[in-house]
């Protein structure tokens, strides 16, 4: 009988990361794509003089500045690192260099050196919050009333006790969730900072890249409008 290999440390799978970004943004990304390639493709084809000219350097200036604030956004929080993209630049952070992740009307992290970084994908909703908080309220007036109607079910005893409860016992409760989205995402990471910030692995220097691939041709659609606005 043979017995399976110990698998190596560097051979071992390691977690995914997590991935957070904001449906509303992808969603209003798609749709301000689709009307722009509508309006563009229509101009592009159909204009007349210099209006396919114009229609082509709209789009090359446009639909990267579209991409950029709406589907490019992301927080990748891994056991080791955290990578925040953001519309214009790339940031890595080993949870070792992260001071703190802050939340107030943006959610932004603060590496140790000072340096803070908003998190473009995790918008504070403040409607979120607001609903959160009613849900969290009536969950504790529900629990309030559910346990009064225990207590007079109790003292007029009998089996007619037993409905006492109606709908504002534990199947009545809300169970909504009593934490806006972007709030309890903040929770996650702050999570994973305590469990992880102080491990070797976690070590390391702040990361700074930016995304040229969204540059070059947003700089490049805005010199080709500006030249045709010149001459025409």
């Amino acid at each position: 009988m043979t017995t399976p290999d110990h698998q190596s440390p560097a051979s071992q799978p390691t977690a995914k990361d997590r991935i957070y970004r904001s449906p509303m943004a992808l969603v209003g990304g798609v749709l301000l794509l689709a009307v722009i390639g509508w309006l563009g493709f229509d101009a592009l084809f159909q204009g007349h003089g210099r209006a396919p000219w114009l229609a082509l350097a709209g789009m090359i200036l446009i639909v990267p500045l579209v991409i950029a604030f709406t589907l490019r956004p992301a927080v990748f929080a891994g056991e080791d690192r955290l990578r925040v993209r953001n519309p214009f630049r790339v940031i890595g952070l080993p949870w070792g260099e992260v001071a703190s992740l802050r939340s107030g009307y943006s959610n932004e992290v603060v590496a140790k050196s000072g340096r803070k970084y908003q998190l473009w994908s995790v918008p504070v909703s403040l409607r979120g919050r607001k609903k959160a908080e009613m849900r969290k309220s009536r969950a504790a007036a529900d629990a309030g009333r559910g346990g009064v109607q225990a207590r007079r079910s109790l003292g007029f005893g009998g089996m007619g006790g037993m409905g006492g409860f109606g709908g504002t016992g534990a199947a009545g409760l809300q169970t909504g969730p009593t934490r806006a989205e972007s709030d309890q995402v903040m929770d996650d990471l702050r999570e994973l900072l305590d469990r992880r910030g102080e491990a070797e692995s976690a070590q390391g220097e702040v990361t700074v890249r930016w995304a040229y691939e969204v540059i070059a041709p947003t700089l490049a659609g805005a010199v080709l409008l500006l030249i045709l606005l010149v001459t025409g």
